[in-house]
């Protein structure tokens, strides 16, 4: 009497066939996470960008926040009376990406420079770089207040208005 069943042989061309689509779908859908992280970094720079823009018309005698944190709400009060140390004008999380990333990337607060003149913060400089290269992202993004998005290699930090304005805008 015959057994009814999958022989060991049918079993291992099965597991050898889903093996063959995890090796090629795998692969995409890193690229595609990492393309929309990319994407989520530039629309954050954007609204860092709008951000500031808002914060200089607000505060005319300050000009642009020279902190990333300023633009977002208080630690103790969160947005109940915006000041120009706490603008509210970005959410909690994208005014903390120094240290804790959004969507894959950093904005480190070191390379979030506002450049003084007579006493007022005449221009900035915002950076995106990705958590971890070739996982999170593969590009830098930043941004002046000329509100153009350019991008870079992320191994390099881009710290100065002359050093993003030297890089490739985004299209």
């Amino acid at each position: 009497m015959r057994q009814k069943g999958f022989s060991l042989i049918e079993l291992l061309i099965v597991v050898a066939i889903i093996l063959i689509i995890a090796a090629i779908a795998i692969p995409n859908l890193l690229r595609a996470r990492i393309a929309a992280n990319e994407s989520s970094a530039v629309q954050s720079i954007r609204t860092i960008d709008t951000a500031q823009v808002t914060y200089q018309s607000t505060y005319p005698t300050v000009g642009y926040a020279s902190t990333l944190a300023s633009l977002g709400p208080s630690v103790s009060t969160g947005c109940t009376t915006p000041v120009s140390a706490n603008a509210c004008l970005l959410d909690w999380v994208l005014a903390n990406a120094a240290t804790t990333a959004k969507s894959g990337y950093l904005f480190p607060a070191a390379d979030f420079v506002a450049v003084a003149g007579g006493g007022i913060n005449i221009n900035y400089v915002v950076y995106g770089g990705p958590a971890a290269v070739n996982q999170g992202g593969v590009r830098g993004f930043c941004s002046t207040s000329d509100g153009i998005i350019r991008f870079n290699n992320p191994a390099a930090a881009v710290n100065t208005v002359a050093a993003c304005a030297a890089l490739t805008a985004l299209q």
